[in-house]
């Protein structure tokens, strides 16, 4: 399965509290921490979300 390689570049201060809420549930809790989640559409749904916040990169295996 194909996965995402996350990362945050920009704060979500300042920034609606649903937005602050789904960084958070990514898993993203400092400025350029990565995660690496699966490719399902409910992590595309969250990134989509936040998409100003985030650097996004795919990762086949």
């Amino acid at each position: 399965m194909a996965q995402l390689k996350i990362t945050l570049v920009k704060s979500p201060i300042g920034y609606a509290e649903d937005q602050k809420v789904t960084v958070r549930t990514l898993g993203l809790r400092k400025l350029q921490q990565t995660v690496i989640h699966n490719d399902t559409p409910q992590i595309r749904g969250m990134v989509k979300k936040v998409q100003h916040l985030l650097k996004v990169e795919e990762i086949s295996e």
